[in-house]
């Protein structure tokens, strides 16, 4: 593990400081009112929207990676089919969902994240939603609350976090069964065969039939089919 900076000590150090009572109460109750005002404007946009996908991957991809161009192209034929896009609202993967939301038509979403570092935030969203969110478990929640399917492109902690999290509630039936869609297969294959061989065959912590929570595919086209065929076979179609 590095060494802590300064900036990271001195965090550390406040987090062990004392604090009497009235100063923990008044932290924490200024705390709450962040958070309900941050549910309060994510479910008062968003109630509004309509069916959308939600689009993660990485904010570092570049304009020029073929995930990027992949991602644009999803985003367009979801938007085409009549879903709006949500996206975390910054560069990479997001910007790539926004702008194929924007091409398509339909409502481009930006759930954006106010961090110390990867804090551009890209030009393609809808000005009345985009939202901006402090604490990532708000965030996260809109995702999730307001997503008829996920579409997950390469990327790094964030995007395996909102992966993991859409999985556990699924499998757990904290929410309805939705399509989960991961793209590009070479990408994707370590961390299944890891799933596969240590968390099922291994150590049964996961049953095989959880396997079956997501789909994995190559193309924009493959995606796109994923998400019409499972609600066509409920008789289900967006309304954009």
């Amino acid at each position: 593990m590095s060494k802590l900076n300064e900036n990271e000590r001195a965090r550390i150090e406040k987090a062990f400081a004392n604090k009497d009572w009235p100063e923990i109460a008044s932290s924490n109750s200024w705390s709450i009112f962040k958070i309900m005002a941050e549910f309060v404007e994510g479910f008062d946009k968003l109630a509004k929207i309509g069916p959308c996908v939600s689009i993660f991957g990485s904010a570092r991809t570049k304009p020029s990676h073929p995930h990027y161009h992949l991602a644009e192209q999803i985003a367009q034929l979801l938007s085409e089919a009549g879903w709006g896009i949500i996206t975390g609202g910054g560069p990479g993967i997001m910007e790539a969902g926004n702008k194929g939301a924007k091409q398509g038509g339909s409502a481009s979403v930006g759930l954006n994240i106010n961090l110390p570092f990867e804090t551009n935030n890209n030009p393609y969203q809808d000005d009345d939603k985009r939202l901006f969110f402090d604490y990532f478990f708000v965030r996260k929640m809109m995702f999730l609350k307001y997503s008829q399917g996920i579409v997950v492109m390469p990327g790094g902690f964030g995007t395996l976090d909102e992966l993991f999290e859409a999985l556990t509630l699924v499998q757990t039936d904290k929410r309805a069964k939705f399509p989960i869609v991961l793209v590009d297969k070479s990408f994707w294959s370590p961390l299944l065969d890891w799933i596969q061989n240590t968390l099922i065959t291994q150590e049964e912590y996961v049953s095989q039939k959880d396997l079956l929570l997501f789909s994995v595919v190559d193309t924009a086209d493959e995606a796109v089919n994923v998400l019409l065929d499972f609600y066509q076979t409920y008789q289900m179609k967006p309304n954009f």
